[in-house]
């Protein structure tokens, strides 16, 4: 059974004790409304995910057979195995947020108004299928798929974690190498400052490499730059996919039609007739 799933007890006490917590301090991190919708999403992906898994190995031990070098084995092969992992994830992350179509997808991770564990649930049915264009070369690279799906589940259960306001700074040298709650807050801000920064799962080092770090100092805003207005399941998991189709139906050449769905959602309008949903 995946992992993740089997964490899904862990994550529903460590929800209840969060929620219990801010409510005793009277900060009340939860919002029904809010929450039934996370949990709609969750749902629904964890429905796809099953749906989908037989294939997603299949595919990767097809691609195994082919692959160009023999990873270690052992404890060394699955730590070299899960820093792949979290540096490709950093580029799949930063793409999401940087190419519509696959913005289409995380948009339902981001337009909750609330940091709580719950967030970190919130997570789109149609994911699972953009992230198959970035995983697929690890398995040819010489990475064992089974490998690839234990790390690739451990990274997922870290980043549940990080969703929290409970949790405040950490110690310097930990803030300097890891995600933390911290630096994950700022990356669900709304903020000027924030938008399309700290892209990391688990290492932070990525974003202090490629430009994209940004400490949490001025009081996060969470949530898009336009909110969707609407717990509604299948809207949160489909608007934004439909608003790029309305769009692609109105574009009049092949060359609008890759900007449209290639290029950053918040640059696109100028030159397309009809363009740009809501932006994160």
């Amino acid at each position: 059974m995946n992992l993740v799933i089997m964490a899904l007890p862990i994550f529903a006490l460590l929800m209840v004790a969060e929620a219990t917590w801010t409510s005793l301090r009277g900060q009340n991190a939860y919002a029904l409304k809010d929450f039934g919708a996370s949990m709609s999403q969750l749902g629904i992906n964890i429905v796809v995910r099953l749906a989908i898994a037989g294939m997603l190995v299949g595919l990767h031990l097809w691609l195994y057979q082919f692959r160009m070098f023999d990873m270690p084995a052992g404890p060394w092969g699955w730590l070299l195995t899960f820093v792949t992992i979290d540096f490709t994830f950093y580029w799949y992350h930063r793409a999401q947020h940087r190419v519509r179509f696959l913005w289409c997808a995380h948009v339902v991770h981001h337009s909750s108004k609330h940091m709580n564990l719950g967030t970190a649930l919130r997570q789109s049915p149609t994911g699972p299928f953009t992230k198959v264009l970035f995983f697929w070369p690890l398995p040819l690279l010489g990475f064992d798929p089974l490998v690839i799906a234990s790390a690739g589940a451990i990274a997922t259960i870290y980043g549940f974690w990080t969703h929290t306001e409970v949790i405040n700074k950490l110690w310097a040298p930990l803030e300097w190498v890891f995600v933390t709650p911290s630096y994950h807050r700022a990356h669900h801000g709304s903020n000027p400052e924030y938008v399309d920064k700290n892209y990391g799962n688990f290492l932070i080092i990525w974003d202090r490499m490629f430009g994209t770090f940004e400490p949490e100092v001025a009081k996060v805003k969470y949530g898009l730059l336009t909110d969707i207005n609407t717990y509604n399941p299948l809207r949160i998991a489909f608007a934004e996919w439909l608003k790029l189709i309305r769009d692609s139906l109105s574009v009049r050449s092949a060359a609008q039609l890759r900007q449209l769905w290639l290029c950053p959602p918040r640059e696109q309008g100028a030159t397309l007739p009809a363009a740009a949903g809501s932006r994160q």
